[in-house]
């Protein structure tokens, strides 16, 4: 059976996925807020992005932010959920319309456009005219980030502190730890 880490090739190279070799790919998101009022982190992404089949095969990702002035960085790591249009559940469904309206017009232009990463054609642009009150187009993904683990470093105090999630009678808890930096 192949998991998503095999053993060594003939060649003696890694795989990552049996189609890929061993790399990681950075993927720029924006940060679009917390869901609900939880700690939970909303992004945005175009369904046709290669970024949605690589959540698929491996759902796990990791935030990192790091503030220039007070030196602290943040890693937020957990398991990512795709809400986009084949998603059936009311609560979810009514969460990627919310995110959709929270988003400035030009922005949902670019989920009307040719799909990310394919060639560019020459040519006048196409014209969009958008209704406020439509619903999201097809190609806008919902991402949802439920951490799991929070790495925070200050810089100038030499201070870190690994955050560790853990359930408590149903409850999310957060489990503090110092360490060396």
């Amino acid at each position: 059976m192949e998991g998503p880490l095999t053993a060594p090739s003939s060649s003696g190279t890694y795989s990552l996925f049996p189609h890929k070799s061993l790399h990681f790919e950075l993927n720029l998101l924006c940060f679009r807020g917390f869901l609900d009022g939880s700690d939970r982190i909303r992004m945005h992404t175009d369904s046709r992005s290669c970024k949605i089949e690589e959540i698929k095969h491996c759902p796990f990702g990791e935030i990192c932010w790091y503030f220039t002035e007070s030196w602290e960085q943040f890693r937020i790591n957990g398991k990512i959920e795709i809400i986009d249009k084949s998603t059936t559940d009311a609560i979810k469904v009514e969460q990627r319309e919310k995110s959709w309206q929270s988003i400035a017009g030009k922005s949902k232009l670019q989920y009307l456009g040719p799909a990310p990463r394919s060639p560019y054609k020459e040519g006048p642009g196409i014209d969009y005219e958008l209704d406020p009150s439509a619903g999201p187009f097809d190609a806008f993904s919902l991402l949802i980030l439920e951490p799991d683990q929070v790495d925070y470093i200050n810089l100038k105090s030499d201070e870190r502190w690994i955050f560790t999630s853990r359930m408590s009678n149903s409850d999310k808890i957060w489990v503090p730890e110092r360490v060396n930096p």
